[in-house]
């Protein structure tokens, strides 16, 4: 495949992919949690911290090892299986649950804005995934180049909701000393607020999968991770407390709808049209990030020759350049999901397992200094130990807070994750 993608659309891909619905939807949640406008923005700032911290260390080896992804990022450091079992997680249900929940988010807001009956969001949210799936066809320099135009554009709503929101304020905002109101206590407010938190963060780490196909992998998949989490964090925040400085605080615990009437208010009747087409963009955006990067998955495993139908899956289309039967493979799954609409549940399963092996790269930094002291590491994590031990710390917190609260859930996510166990092994003995 050629190398084709510069830092700036590596650096559009990370801030397309993270910046979905969740910076639309999340406030609420999180609100619920802390109770307290100053213990939200905390919440955001504390996952921002985490993920940068992630970003950080996974970057070393990124830059280290010239190879494709966090698939073989596991390889290197554990050995086979482990990333065999993460790419596994990520073909089978991670990607196409992603490009089914967004493509479905797109439907169900755009069936609002065009006043069209409920019940054709499926067929539209099916047509946004065979329309991305015919323009990743065209090339992935023709992908990489509408992510980063679709990233300048989804922005622009945020933007302005940030700044009408400092200009003119209608609601005077605390944000010192940090109160947690919470019935749980301090510790339960923020720990469950900065969950939902963290998974809006999700995403960063699929740009790994584009590392073979940038023009300097070596430089620029470090700074396009790292610039584009401090992007996102920044944006967040902002965009949080702009939410906070138009709207009541009691108007926003709970409620879904916060950017709508937040919109709304600032702009008027126009300000719903404004944000639904925000939302749109947005959610648009994200979902091309995944569909670029996902298809990527199976044809990396597949070029090790380590699944079923390798040969076919491991082929390029020769005028694109684009893994074709990768692409279908992640497309069919993700079009299922849509017809079967349980996509929001495998969303979540999955999110446990991703963590864990993001979790397994950042003890993998720290194993591989011991373990090979004279590799090359053309980026080396800042302030090390302190900052993979943050990154550890805070992937061991998302990972038992899931079991906690989601022990059921969890539980299906490692057992779908193991069920690629048999086809490793089955591909081992041929």
């Amino acid at each position: 495949m050629k190398k084709q993608i510069s830092f700036g659309q590596a650096l559009a891909t990370v801030i397309g992919s993270v910046i979905g619905a969740g910076v639309f939807f999340k406030i609420g949640s999180i609100s619920q949690s802390t109770e307290s406008a100053s213990a939200t923005i905390l919440v955001w700032l504390l996952a921002g911290v985490i993920s940068i911290c992630s970003g950080l260390t996974v970057s070393e080896i990124a830059a280290a090892l010239n190879v494709n992804g966090a698939i073989e990022y596991l390889d290197y450091s554990y050995g086979n299986i482990w990333g065999f079992l993460f790419g596994w997680a990520e073909m089978t249900v991670y990607f196409p649950a992603q490009i089914a929940a967004l493509a479905s988010i797109f439907g169900q807001q755009f069936v609002v804005l065009a006043g069209l009956p409920a019940s054709s969001s499926k067929w539209i949210a099916a047509g946004v995934v065979l329309l991305l799936f015919l323009i990743n066809m065209l090339g992935t320099k023709a992908s990489a180049w509408m992510q980063s135009v679709i990233t300048v554009i989804k922005l622009i709503p945020l933007f302005l909701i940030i700044v009408f929101a400092i200009i003119r304020p209608q609601v005077s905002v605390s944000l010192w000393p940090v109160t947690v109101d919470s019935s749980g206590g301090w510790l339960a407010g923020i720990s469950q607020g900065l969950l939902s938190a963290l998974f809006a963060f999700e995403g960063w780490i699929v740009v790994t999968n584009l590392a073979k196909e940038m023009k300097n992998p070596k430089k620029d998949l470090a700074r396009a991770i790292i610039l584009g989490l401090s992007l996102v964090t920044v944006v967040y925040v902002l965009v949080n407390y702009a939410f906070m400085a138009i709207l009541p605080f009691d108007k926003i615990i709970g409620n879904d709808n916060t950017a709508y009437y937040a919109s709304l208010k600032l702009f008027g009747q126009a300000g719903g049209k404004i944000v639904t087409v925000g939302i749109l963009l947005s959610v648009y955006g994200a979902c091309n990030g995944f569909m670029l990067t996902g298809m990527r998955t199976p044809y990396i495993l597949a070029q090790a020759n380590r699944l079923p139908g390798s040969e076919k899956l491991a082929k390029t289309s020769v005028r694109s350049g684009v893994p074709v039967f990768s692409a279908l493979l992640i497309n069919a799954i993700a079009l299922i999901m849509i017809s079967l609409g349980n996509f929001e549940i495998l969303t979540d399963m999955l999110v446990f397992v991703m963590w864990t092996f993001t979790t397994l790269l950042s003890v993998a930094v720290i194993l591989l200094r011991k373990r090979e002291p004279d590799l090359a590491r053309p980026f080396m994590t800042p302030a090390y130990p302190v900052i993979p031990l943050i990154s550890i710390i805070g992937g061991l917190f998302i990972i038992v807070m899931t079991v906690i609260n989601q022990f059921a859930l969890s539980m299906i996510g490692l057992s779908i994750t193991l069920l690629g166990l048999p086809v490793y092994y089955w591909k081992e003995l041929h």
